[in-house]
């Protein structure tokens, strides 16, 4: 009896020992890769809107959960060696700030999951065989919706009813546009507006481009997606100031920082939603099998300030439509 207590008593000690081995053994924290083709400052309230998903999902930065932030200030060209520098890291997972990022980090990886913060056009771009069903190791948000820049051709022409003339800025090697011009281009035609496309592919063109725009008395500026013109939002804004022209832009960050209007997808929106995605595929889930979701909540923003800067009054009606004022 008593050489089976004491089996028994050492059974008991090696499970015990062997339980408290493997309670002491720290758990593994995910490891989350962000890329972004602009700058930290330009990006911040995406960031935070992507924390705060995280958050909202139980995830403590710092704590339960680490993210590798990597920024190509605008300088396309370093996001590969980014990229790369994520891939070697062993990420868990890379979720991209644009399109601009989300190519380099495709070709840098095919078995790290990687989450589009958002896409123009991601079937098209070739980043997913398609929106429902992915294919690959790509999945996300996307910001299909090529009919926002007719709406906002429109609202240019409500705050100027003479519209007959519009300046369209952006950057031809980025992947999307394509699609949003020809929208565009069918919008301008029911309108009777005719549209100057001037190319901006880095910051030392911002002048020219609206030396042009001048040149060709634009009667208004329509500002595209672009890593360039959004990592020097404030000198573009400033310039549509001192040229007293109206412009819309694609995101809120440019009227915050002086511009005078903006309509499109609520970016803040998509990248919340995007820590869905991670949090799906940190419990198993494989992008392939994740749809990819369109957007569902848009923005339209004024700044009452810039538009008295220019001179311009803004309809009360149209005021009354959008969902912030900056007064």
């Amino acid at each position: 009896m008593s050489k089976k207590i004491v089996v028994f008593v050492l059974a008991a000690l090696i499970l015990a020992s062997v339980y408290l081995a493997e309670a002491q053994q720290p758990k593994k924290v995910p490891r989350i890769g962000f890329l972004s083709a602009t700058s930290p400052a330009a990006l911040s309230a995406r960031v935070e809107a992507f924390r705060q998903g995280l958050r909202e999902l139980g995830y403590v930065e710092g704590k339960n959960i680490v993210i590798e932030y990597r920024y190509a200030e605008g300088k396309l060209d370093r996001l590969s060696e980014l990229a790369a520098e994520l891939v070697r890291l062993k990420v868990d997972v890379i979720v991209t700030g644009g399109p601009q990022a989300t190519r380099p980090a495709k070709e840098a990886t095919a078995t790290i999951p990687i989450v589009m913060g958002f896409d123009n056009d991601p079937v098209g771009s070739g980043f997913v065989a398609s929106l429902a069903r992915p294919g690959g190791n790509i999945t996300g948000l996307s910001t299909l919706a090529p009919e926002i820049s007719g709406k906002q051709l429109e609202l240019l022409k409500e705050i100027v009813p003479r519209l007959s003339h519009v300046a369209v800025l952006g950057t031809s090697t980025l992947p999307g546009y394509a699609q949003i011009l020809k929208e565009m281009e069918l919008a301008a035609v029911a309108l009777g507006v005719q549209l100057q496309y001037l190319n901006v592919p880095g910051a030392k063109d911002f002048e020219t481009a609206f030396q042009e725009a001048r040149k060709r008395r634009a009667d208004a500026v329509l500002v595209l997606p672009s890593p360039v013109l959004e990592s020097h939002r404030a000198q573009v804004a400033d310039l549509a100031a001192k040229s007293r022209v109206p412009a819309i832009y694609w995101s809120p960050e440019f009227v915050e920082a002086g511009g005078l209007m903006t309509y499109g997808v609520s970016l803040t929106d998509l990248f919340r939603r995007a820590a869905t995605y991670v949090d799906k595929i940190l419990k198993g889930r494989k992008p392939a099998d994740l749809p990819v979701e369109q957007p569902m909540r848009f923005e339209f923003v004024i700044n009452l300030n810039a538009a008295k800067q220019i001179g311009l009054t803004i309809p009360h009606e149209l005021l009354a439509r959008a969902d912030k004022v900056i007064k």
